[in-house]
Formats: C-alpha cells, sequence, structure tokens
C-alpha cells in the first residue's frame, strides 16, 4: 500500500477511534478486541496504532506474562478476568486465554486434558461475555512462510528490536505445520456466532493496519460524541510569588544545545 495513502487513511481512521473512544465513555460500553496470530505478523504494531491516539486510563493494553506457578494451580480463565473492561472502557488483548489453544498446545506446555477442557469451556465462557454486554471483537493476524522469517531475521539484526524475538518464536519456524494444524483446529472449535473470528492477511502491514482498524470501527456502533465545552480561563495577574534561584535546582544537562553546537 502506497505510504501517502496509507498514512492519510490512518490519520482518518484514528480520528474515529478517537470518536469511538468517546461513545465508549459516555454510552458506558465494554469493548474487548482480542489479537491472535503468527508470531511477527504485526500484531503489536497494529494495536500501537489503534491505541496511538487514545487515552491510556480507557483504552488499556493487556499482554500478560507467562503465568506464574500460582496461575498454574487457578481455573484458566481466572488470570484474564481482573483484566476484562468495566463500563466505559475498552481492553486491547495482545494474545489472550488462546495461548492455550496455541502456543501451549504446540509447545507442550499443557496437558492434552487441559486443552480439551479449555476447547470445551472457551465458546462458554465467550457467550456469557456476551450475553453479559460485553462488545467482543476476535482477530487473527496471518504471515506467510517467507514474510515471517524475513522478519525474524530484521529482528535478529536490530538492537532496537532485538527484544522481540524470544526462543520461541524461532522455534515457529520449525512448527509451521503444527501451528497450522492447531490454528485450524481452535477456529473449527471456537468461531461462534457470539463471537466470530476475523482474519487478518498481514504480510502488508500497511494494508493489514488499514483492514483491521476499519473492520474493528464497523463492528462498534458508536455515534459521535461532541465534547463538554471548555473555556480556558485567563491567567490572573503575577502575584507575590517568585520562583526559587536557578541554582538551587537540578536540572538535566542540556544535551540539546550540545548537539546543536556540535551541528554547527
Amino acid at each position: 500500500m502506497p505510504k501517502k495513502l496509507y498514512e492519510r487513511e490512518l490519520e482518518r481512521l484514528q480520528a474515529q477511534l478517537v470518536d469511538m473512544q468517546a461513545w465508549v465513555q459516555r454510552s458506558g460500553a465494554r469493548v474487548v478486541v482480542i489479537f491472535e496470530g503468527r508470531d511477527a505478523a504485526g500484531k503489536g504494531s497494529t494495536i500501537k496504532r489503534v491505541s496511538e491516539y487514545l487515552n491510556p486510563r480507557v483504552t488499556r493494553i493487556v499482554a500478560l506474562p507467562t503465568p506464574s506457578e500460582r496461575d498454574k494451580t487457578r481455573w484458566y480463565f481466572q488470570r484474564y478476568v481482573p483484566h476484562l473492561p468495566a463500563a466505559g472502557e475498552i481492553v486491547l488483548m495482545d494474545r489472550s486465554w488462546y495461548n492455550r489453544a496455541g502456543v501451549e498446545r504446540v509447545m507442550g506446555y499443557c496437558t492434552d486434558e487441559q486443552y480439551e477442557r479449555f476447547m470445551r469451556q472457551v465458546p462458554v465462557f465467550e457467550r456469557m461475555l456476551v450475553e453479559d454486554g460485553i462488545i467482543l471483537l476476535k482477530y487473527w493476524f496471518s504471515v506467510s512462510e517467507e514474510v515471517q522469517e524475513e522478519r525474524f531475521r530484521s529482528r535478529l539484526n536490530d538492537p532496537m528490536r532485538r527484544w522481540k524475538l524470544s526462543p520461541n518464536d524461532v522455534l515457529s519456524i520449525t512448527k509451521w505445520e503444527d501451528y497450522s494444524r492447531a490454528k485450524d483446529a481452535m477456529f473449527a472449535r471456537t468461531d461462534i456466532p457470539e463471537a466470530p473470528w476475523r482474519e487478518v492477511e498481514s504480510d502488508d502491514k500497511r494494508r493489514s493496519r488499514i483492514n483491521m482498524i476499519h473492520d474493528l470501527l464497523s463492528h462498534i456502533p458508536f455515534e459521535h460524541v461532541e465534547p463538554e465545552p471548555l473555556v480556558i480561563p485567563p491567567r490572573p495577574a503575577t502575584g507575590s510569588y517568585e520562583r526559587p534561584p536557578h541554582d538551587l535546582r537540578r536540572e538535566v544537562p542540556d544535551h540539546a544545545q550540545q548537539l546543536i553546537d556540535a551541528a554547527r
């Protein structure tokens, strides 16, 4: 997708996201958006574009770490329930309870019994959320083998993004077919009418971000909400207050000025 066209449409969609957030706050809606998919498929960068201009007190990103030993003894969904939204909140889940159907299944981090229990319970769990009034949207980001490997190699050689590459990411190359089978089984058993899966082709990141955000907005019945009118008052005349002397403050060094001087 051409960059200028992408940037113009992204700006338009992000403005609509701000409107959507205002409607969620005003209406008391509760929204959960699940981002799942292959490693390096562009989930994180899309979440960044979705949340870029939103209020982090209203729109929260949930990316849970590896479960603790205590977490492993609890009902599987128990660690996710506290992160569900209250009225007027949006939750963006950077991976979700579907870890059990994906990486845990493929890498052997759960037993067959735990996996089967999850697959039986997750449609019931999601129907309960939707029945209670939560807007639940589930997105799966797909990427081709060639593009995934290209992105892995790019991360490996980029010190700014090296942290994104984990041992499990690298192993996903050798387990491509296992992940494909796991995804097919997950779709077959959890693509329910109340909370269907929506697939995002993401070899072209610009295209995938635009398509995902546009689809997200189309499934939330928001309306434009006029903000409460605000009036910036005139600044009062200076009183008797005097700022402390500069030499009593610990200011950071002016590194920017050093750069400016060096560039002259």
